[in-house]
């Protein structure tokens, strides 16, 4: 019997300016100490200097954009058979995988030395708009640990 209880997800309403979930969870990312009105205009001034920096005509379409391609598909998980553990390679739920394409956003984000959060976030979006930068480069780190790892794709269950 499982001691573990399901988790109720709650419903994330939509922000209020593009009506949006996945930005309203975006901007929820961002909050540190419950400080939603200062992430929201963090978030906001990132994304109108994300579409000047892209000249994208939807900011939202953009921004969706620039999330695809720094959603992982494959990830590896530590199974422990006989003795030995190993690596194995299993495929991501969608949640998840937007999870973590948000989470390595905005750490990378925090990371750019010398930049207000605004300015870390437009670049760091830009730059996954682009298919570059360090938010790509851990997600191609992570498909590639799962590649090297498909030898064991058959311990999974």
């Amino acid at each position: 019997m499982s001691r573990r209880r399901r988790a109720i997800k709650r419903k994330t309403t939509p922000d209020p300016k593009y009506k949006s979930v996945t930005l309203a969870k975006f901007i929820n990312r961002v909050m540190l100490h419950g400080k939603k009105s200062i992430a929201t205009k963090i978030v906001y001034g990132a994304l109108e200097q994300f579409t000047q920096k892209v000249k994208a005509e939807d900011t939202m379409t953009a921004f969706e954009q620039a999330m695809d391609n720094a959603m992982p598909t494959l990830e590896v998980k530590s199974r422990r058979i006989g003795g030995a553990t190993y690596q194995v390679p299993i495929e991501i739920p969608p949640e998840r995988r937007q999870s973590m394409a948000m989470k390595w956003i905005i750490m990378n984000a925090r990371q750019k030395v010398g930049r207000n959060m605004i300015d870390g976030l437009a670049m760091e979006l830009a730059d996954c708009f682009n298919n570059q930068g360090s938010t790509i480069k851990k997600k191609d780190d992570t498909h590639r640990m799962a590649e090297a790892n498909k030898a064991f794709a058959h311990y999974k269950w």
